[in-house]
């Protein structure tokens, strides 16, 4: 159970302030004193504009029950866009309008690649996440599937020379595709060198050449006739040809070309959110002791791998020769956002005035700042190694329900700089399009942080889940796999890119996309995510440093600078398509069959993502589905997954005893999945007693109640009770 210490009028658990006394404030030049009576200040004048957004939000929706359910068998779109206007869900639109923002780093406003997104509670997934600025090209093939096993080229076992080949190959296509030279092939090289300022390359039939656009090469390493490294830039994107003949790889290259290192993850998303599980004090001091060492760049994790003690810290800067003589630094780790929670949460690390639990969304934004505060102060020799060169701290915020929600962050966020010294609009925010109020709205949420803004993003499973829960009673909605294929899915994607653009994004924001899920799936993600920066979106998320590595070739191939001026003059989206339900309108077609498929699809998913949430505190990994797919789960799969299973419920497609007999089936399923996971605590026999099975059920049977159908309640509220030793459980 908690403890608690007295802190301006606050009751502060010992774990929190004992670090944000001594580890936190220390070298802030903040007094102890000072700190907390400004977190005091500002949840008391904004935890009650929080409480009556959140209001707003239930009489909204309440509003919406009603009409759904009365124009359930008589819906009309003209009248049901009229009455969003009338009830406030959708305003008016004011005039056009450019974002100011300034101080934003050439990662997010002129760059465009990769974006990692990483639970923060995990130290080596965060500390890979940041280090994933660079990826090894090589490797990123060699062990994927992006390169087949055929002929020999088998991945498992020692190096396969075969397989390396291939991936040698692969290479040298990538580099004549994205460097031509001016004659021949990459395949032909024999030899590298900088002549004056620009790379020359000596082919096999001994012919010198140069690059057709010789400015893409930038600088180099080691000795100019026969450098070690080559540093070519394309689209912004920076590649070096690593060279070493004296490597096991380079020795059979006849350039000497040991591997290409990639410029990828240019940016990353440490995340107190959605793939984390963070429920107390203890929790969350993980997660901001974490955020700290990123901030201060001190972080280290020390773990065991292959039978070897092995320890990850942060990698430094990387220095080349510039072709003109001077020298070239290449920041060494990707810039960093960090994800802060919605408005819907509270948590128990702090108790008000009043005993109540604290907005956890206010107390993120004091905190986090705070220890961002460690890298705006950075001087002499550390200031090359600040994430933010420009000054700021990106903040990433989630699950905001309109413009007027939008305003709240903005002005906490002014306040948080006023109580922290720093000037207006140090801190950055980051607006998820991910919900049904945010995207119709767009344009007035993001008027709300113009002068603050740096990113937009888009993600299919949690605004599904919202629309799924806005028209609940509406209707039975169609399959999922249908639902990806409704004409509001492919609008709304389109209106976030046309919304960022018309509002002078370009050049100054990030317009994202969502994930990949299927790390394991390299050759289908190579293939499909090229897809992002042809629409117009200059960042991406991807599931892995390998990912980023790989999805970073499509940035090569597509300036999508270029790309998002030819979509600026494009008619913009319709809002009457992204308006349209997904009901199922053949779902009398479907069969027994096809409606159990389903149940089964989403309750393997439910399960195997929540036993692993409440029963070990992981909030994001990689679940295999009911095929065995290895797929990354966060709550916004769970969201989709539970929402969808409580509509069918609500509409009577499946009954109650249904549901209930399938959880039971799939938990066997799940079981088994992870019968090799030595701390996994089975579900099946054990349905009464496993806190997981009960959440995992009460997410679908008590879903249609759940506020916006979020599952953070319910994960929260069953996770506590396990840290409480509130049940034995059997194995």
């Amino acid at each position: 159970m908690s403890k608690y210490i007295e802190r301006a009028g606050l009751q502060v658990d010992t774990q929190l302030a004992d670090f944000v006394e001594s580890e936190a404030l220390p070298g802030l030049k903040i007094g102890i004193s000072d700190f907390w009576r400004s977190l005091a200040r500002v949840i008391e004048d904004f935890t009650p504009t929080n409480k009556a957004l959140l209001k707003k939000r239930s009489e909204i929706q309440s509003k919406l029950d009603d009409w759904n359910r009365v124009n359930k068998n008589n819906f009309n779109k003209t009248t049901y866009k009229q009455f969003l206007q009338d009830i406030g869900y959708l305003v008016e639109e004011g005039a056009a309008f450019s974002i100011t923002t300034d101080n934003v780093d050439d990662e997010i406003a002129r760059q465009a690649g990769a974006q990692l997104v990483v639970p923060t509670s995990n130290a080596r997934f965060a500390l890979n996440a940041t280090n994933a600025r660079w990826g090894s090209l090589y490797d990123a093939l060699y062990g994927t599937d992006v390169i087949s096993e055929e002929n020999g080229a088998t991945r498992s076992g020692p190096y396969n020379q075969a397989r390396g080949a291939k991936v040698i190959d692969f290479g040298r296509r990538f580099l004549d595709l994205n460097f031509p030279l001016e004659d021949g092939s990459h395949r032909d090289v024999n030899a590298y060198q900088i002549e004056g300022t620009s790379l020359s390359v000596t082919l096999e039939n001994g012919t010198t050449v140069r690059l057709v656009n010789t400015e893409q090469c930038v600088a180099y390493d080691g000795e100019k006739n026969s450098p070690t490294a080559v540093v070519l830039r394309n689209n912004g994107l920076h590649v070096i040809i690593e060279i070493d003949p004296e490597s096991p790889i380079g020795r059979t290259d006849k350039a000497g070309v040991k591997d290409l290192t990639m410029e990828a993850a240019v940016t990353a998303i440490q995340d107190f959110e959605d793939s984390v599980a963070a429920v107390d004090a203890q929790d969350k001091v993980g997660v901001y002791r974490n955020w700290l060492g990123l901030m201060k760049g001190d972080l280290e994790e020390t773990f065991i791998k292959g039978g070897k003690e092995m320890t990850r810290a942060l990698v430094a800067d990387r220095r080349y020769t510039s072709v003109n003589g001077s020298e070239l630094v290449l920041h060494g780790r990707s810039l960093l956002f960090c994800r802060n929670v919605g408005h819907l949460m509270s948590n128990p690390a702090i108790l008000d005035a009043d005993g109540e639990e604290v907005k956890e969304g206010i107390m993120d934004a004091m905190i986090s700042v705070l220890i961002a505060k460690h890298d705006l102060n950075k001087r002499g020799g550390h200031a090359e190694q600040r994430n933010s060169r420009a000054g700021s701290v990106y903040i990433v915020k989630p699950k905001m329900h309109g413009p007027d929600e939008v305003a709240f962050a903005n002005s906490l966020f002014n306040r948080v700089e006023d109580e922290l010294g720093l000037q207006r609009h140090t801190v950055k925010i980051g607006v998820m399009d991910e919900e049904r109020r945010t995207t119709v709205n767009l344009k007035e949420c993001i008027r709300q942080v113009k002068d603050r803004i740096v990113f937009i993003n888009t993600g299919f499973l949690d605004r599904t889940g919202d629309e799924i829960h806005t028209s609940m009673l509406l209707g039975p909605m169609a399959p999922k796999a249908e639902i990806k294929k409704q004409p509001w899915i492919h609008a709304y994607e389109d209106w976030n890119v046309d919304i960022g653009l018309a509002c002078g994004l370009s050049g100054k924001a990030q317009i994202g996309k969502g994930m990949w899920a299927m790390p394991d799936e390299m050759a289908n993600m190579l293939e499909q995510k090229i897809a992002h920066p042809k629409s117009g979106a200059n960042t991406a998320w991807v599931p892995s440093p390998n990912g980023a590595t790989l999805h970073a070739t499509h940035y090569h191939r597509v300036d999508v600078f270029d790309v998002q001026k030819t979509l600026a003059s494009r008619a913009r989206a319709s809002l009457d398509e992204i308006l349209t339900v997904p009901l199922g309108e053949r779902i009398g077609e479907l069969t027994a069959d096809d409606i159990q498929a389903e149940l089964d699809n989403n309750a393997q998913g439910i399960l195997g993502y929540v036993v692993r949430w409440i029963d070990q505190g992981v909030g994001c990994s990689k679940v295999p589905d009911i095929n065995n797919v290895g797929l990354m789960e966060d709550r916004a799969t769970l969201r989709i997954s539970s929402q969808h299973m409580a509509n069918w419920l609500e509409h009577g497609i499946v009954s109650e005893e249904q549901i209930r007999a399938t959880f039971e089936r799939m938990a066997l399923v799940v079981d088994e999945q992870n019968a090799t996971d030595t701390e996994y605590r089975r579900m099946s026999g054990n349905e009464e007693t496993s806190l997981a099975y009960q959440a995992a059920l009460d997410l679908v049977l008590q879903g249609k109640n759940q506020p916006s159908g979020y599952t953070e309640p319910l994960l929260h509220g069953y996770r506590l009770k396990l840290k409480a030793g509130l049940r034995k459980v059997k194995t």
